[in-house]
């Protein structure tokens, strides 16, 4: 065969493959009936110009093609053509994805957009909250997914029944539930009921709990047993390292090998600290700016650092250090103990505060910001940021009327610049400015209004302790009212997103 006619038929191979789909694509007229004659559905409402969209593709069609054999269909349906059926659905952006259980049960997909996590998210909705096991269906149960949850109790033993239940419904789209009351059953698996028995594709393969059971313990346990003794971060499991409420050891290498050999390293802390610290590889090749986030240097790895995740407090290990199991262990030890001060990136506290503006550093932020005699505005800002550009002359105008007015000595017109600043403050875009009232600092109110001086001004009245107003105008200025009414024509407001 002439090598271009094998060209051709490649080509027209690979043809046939792209259109082959797995996902349905639905309308209209064959929506209702598609979602009634499958017991799960998960449907993706989409528009084609739409770039989440179109990464979200390939990942979708592989998930279809891993799921149909499960019979859980996967559809999609184009919104620029099916504008009635979106609405009707209460599709408001792109993508949205929701699982069907018929016309009536509709719930939102709550999992990761890749195609592992969509298959292993929809083959726990098609399962029911607490699967009945017997010694036939116990093991294929165990795989399907990578962490499985089976309770083993006694058939009368309603208490435990009751109580793992009410587990399972509520962590239902993390894990599939199972139970068994065959006794010979349990003594296989090497339990006594009730107990429960947590199998995973990791570590050591299963963790099993035996105490009294009890909601909250069993909550607990699932939590920790389920999380890799050394997990990996990254974007898919970034979020549930930050929710998990306990501290997160990184540590950050360029290569697998060399991730795996300080996890070998360090795996012995790792146990030690389970359930208390969560350790976790990153790959320093794909993620080392991140490293600047925990007041690391971004070009000098291998590294490691403890990021206290609730008050989001870091505490990196001193880089000129070699990364060892004895070096780790003491570090991490003096960290529990509480003799690991936080790492505060800071710029230096200004040695005169030029301008009407206060600067604020983090190194003097809990002096300016929460000195309950004031109440302090400020602006949280990035260098780059064009609308902090734009809003400047105007904060420094705010600024100079209140310090030439009566309440100069009540009132601070503050910035912080947030990029090169440790903020205990949450802040979602540039610029964000916040009042913390005198007295009560722990009730700071966010500002969202249009950015002018006479708002800016109403604001700060409105919501401060001492109800200062001052205007342009005046040279006596008054205390307000304590409410105000912002202008009608001032609704646009604007971007508050520029990240």
């Amino acid at each position: 065969m002439h090598a271009v006619h094998k060209i051709a038929l490649g080509l027209l191979a690979a043809a046939a493959v792209a259109t082959a789909s797995d996902v349905v694509q639905l309308k209209k007229d064959t929506f209702d009936e598609f979602v009634k004659t499958n017991d799960i559905v998960l449907a993706e409402f989409f528009a084609p110009w739409c770039g989440h969209c179109k990464a979200l593709a390939p990942e979708y069609e592989e998930a279809a093609t891993s799921l149909k054999e499960k019979d859980i269909r996967l559809a999609k349906v184009d919104c620029t053509e099916e504008q009635d059926l979106c609405q009707q659905h209460g599709v408001e952006g792109y993508p949205t994805l929701k699982v069907f259980r018929g016309l009536d049960n509709v719930t939102p997909y709550k999992g990761q957009r890749k195609a592992a996590a969509i298959t292993s998210y929809m083959i726990k909705q098609s399962l029911p909250a607490v699967s009945l096991l017997t010694k036939d269906t116990l093991e294929d149960f165990k795989k399907a997914d990578k962490v499985v949850i089976v309770a083993y109790f006694d058939a009368s033993d309603k208490a435990s029944n009751e109580t793992f239940s009410k587990v399972a419904e509520k962590l239902r789209d993390n894990y599939p539930f199972g139970a068994s009351n065959d006794a010979a059953l349990a003594e296989a698996e090497g339990v006594t009921a009730p107990a429960i028995v947590l199998y995973k594709e990791f570590d050591e393969g299963k963790s099993v709990f035996t105490d009294k059971f009890d909601v909250e313990a069993i909550e607990k346990f699932t939590k920790t047993a389920a999380t890799p003794l050394i997990g990996e971060v990254g974007p898919e499991t970034y979020s549930d390292y930050m929710s998990a409420g306990i501290p997160l050891a990184y540590i950050f290498a360029e290569t697998p090998e060399e991730r795996k050999e300080l996890s070998d390293a360090i795996k012995p802390i790792a146990e030690a600290h389970r359930g208390a610290i969560n350790f976790a590889t990153i790959d320093a090749k794909a993620f080392g700016a991140h490293a600047n986030n925990l007041n690391l240097k971004a070009d000098k790895f291998p590294a490691f650092a403890i990021q206290e995740t609730v008050k989001n407090q870091k505490f990196p290990f001193d880089q000129e250090k070699e990364i060892t199991h004895d070096a780790i262990k003491a570090f991490v030890d003096d960290f529990v103990s509480g003799k690991v001060e936080p790492s505060i990136k800071s710029e230096p506290i200004p040695e005169t505060q030029e301008g009407p503006v206060i600067v604020v550093v983090a190194k003097n932020y809990n002096d300016i910001v929460l000195d309950d005699t004031k109440d302090v505005l400020i602006e949280f800002y990035a260098p780059w940021c064009g609308h902090c550009k734009a809003l400047a002359p105007k904060y420094e105008e705010l600024a100079a009327l209140y310090g030439k007015s009566e309440f100069k000595d009540k009132v601070v017109i503050a910035k912080v610049d947030a990029t090169a600043n440790d903020i205990p403050d949450e802040v979602q875009g540039f610029p964000t400015i916040k009042l913390y009232p005198a007295g009560a600092k722990n009730e700071a109110v966010t500002y969202s209004g249009s950015r002018t001086v006479d708002d800016l001004i109403k604001f700060i009245a409105e919501n401060g302790k001492y109800k200062a107003s001052v205007s342009e105008d005046d040279e006596e200025p008054s205390a307000a009212p304590a409410a105000t009414e912002t202008k009608a024509s001032e609704a646009a407001k604007e971007t508050h997103d520029e990240l």
